[in-house]
């Protein structure tokens, strides 16, 4: 099957300048939900442990790590065992991974999520060992222990075998306990910085005027399109904590980028409804071309005996001198070529137009989610399309 697309024409003219944003674009945000504080973040933290209790699904001999490590936790309890001659399938070696918060003092838990670095086939039924989670600089932040949670599971062996979601990883509700203190000492701020997780000058000046606003004198400045720093001495709070909370309860309205995310691998299309498309037609046709080879016996030759070839009676067998011949049919390849050429849609669609207009009007059509893509490339090539294009 040769497939290929015809020609997509897009005609698009350009929209008259705009002397201000459309106020429906925008949208009422509380500061928290679009910034953090700089300094204020979460930690992640590592270990690596063994999970036991596993019903003959654990690691297999060939994983050796996972015997020496077995080995290393019983000469601890004080039993010596030489890692050559045991094999238990009840083990498995895993990797234990947590995110420490920015405020974990020690005995606060945590949730841990456990993954297999072996060949089990399943944690199931399994419990974690007491394991310690390191930090970035090495340290240990936190022990974790306590039975797996898993969301599936695995059953049967071979071509009797099932499997619901990933069998090799589990979580552990609250299975980890902070050691090491790791608060940030808020009052040491000499100033707060906002950080914006969508970079935007224009939320980033939104941001300082509310802050502005609320305190009745300047005390906040945009410094680029991603910060926006509050002075403490300025703002003239009792505490830094009271100052953040201030702050992340004002409400501010935010202008929605016009933006579109598409994959092309996948044909995923994501965008905001309000993203505006200058009058565009477009021109889409598929050109469908198949060639298929059939084979057609056209006669038989004889093989085998002493009789001379020819003598054969087409589509029979004869006796030869020597014993019976037998016929071998003669085929040829037959080619057959079909085109289809359906015939071109068409659309229009008036100025003011956005982008799910856009879209349902080409799956309406017949054009699908890859077709969608090269088009919308198209657009955004021409200046048709007011927004940015992200292809991922």
């Amino acid at each position: 099957m040769v497939s290929c697309a015809m020609a997509i024409a897009v005609v698009l003219s350009v929209l008259p300048p705009v002397a201000h944003a459309d106020e429906s674009n925008n949208r009422q945000v509380l500061v928290r939900d679009i910034t953090s504080v700089e300094g204020v973040r979460e930690n992640m933290l590592v270990g690596y442990g063994l999970v036991v209790g596993l019903r003959g699904t654990g690691d297999r001999q060939q994983t050796i790590f996972t015997v020496q490590t077995l080995a290393n936790a019983m000469q601890k309890m004080g039993v010596l065992i030489s890692p050559t001659s045991v094999v238990v399938k009840n083990v498995a070696a895993v990797f234990i991974t947590a995110s420490l918060p920015p405020f974990a003092r020690p005995g606060s838990k945590l949730d841990v999520t456990v993954s297999s670095i072996g060949d089990a086939q399943s944690l199931e039924g399994g419990v974690l060992l007491m394991s310690a989670l390191y930090g970035p600089d090495g340290q240990v932040y936190a022990e974790a222990q306590g039975p797996l949670v898993l969301g599936g599971y695995s059953a049967g062996t071979g071509a009797n075998k099932k499997e619901v979601n990933a069998a090799n990883v589990g979580l552990i509700p609250q299975g980890a306990m902070v050691e090491r203190d790791t608060s940030v000492d808020l009052s040491g701020f000499k100033t707060v910085s906002l950080l914006l997780r969508n970079p935007d000058f224009g939320t980033a000046v939104a941001i300082a005027a509310a802050v502005n606003k609320e305190f009745n004198k300047p005390v906040a400045s945009a410094l680029d399109s991603s910060r926006v720093d509050i002075s403490v001495a300025d703002a003239s709070s009792q505490t830094v904590t009271m100052l953040i909370s201030r702050v992340q309860s004002l409400v501010l309205n935010v202008h929605t980028p016009a933006k579109i995310v598409v994959n092309e691998r996948t044909g995923t299309i994501v965008m905001g409804g309000d993203v505006k498309l200058s009058p565009v037609s477009v021109i889409h046709g598929n050109l469908s071309i198949q060639v298929v080879t059939t084979y057609v016996a056209v006669g038989a030759t004889p093989v085998g005996g002493l009789g001379q070839p020819g003598e054969a009676a087409a589509g029979g067998d004869r006796k030869g001198k020597g014993g019976l011949d037998t016929l071998q049919p003669i085929v040829v390849p037959e080619t057959n070529l079909t085109a289809n050429d359906e015939a071109t849609q068409s659309m229009r669609l008036d100025e003011g137009a956005n982008v799910d207009e856009l879209v349902k009007g080409l799956h309406a059509i017949g054009t699908s989610a890859h077709d969608v893509v090269a088009i919308l490339q198209a657009i955004r090539a021409e200046g048709g399309m007011q927004a940015e294009l992200e292809v991922q």
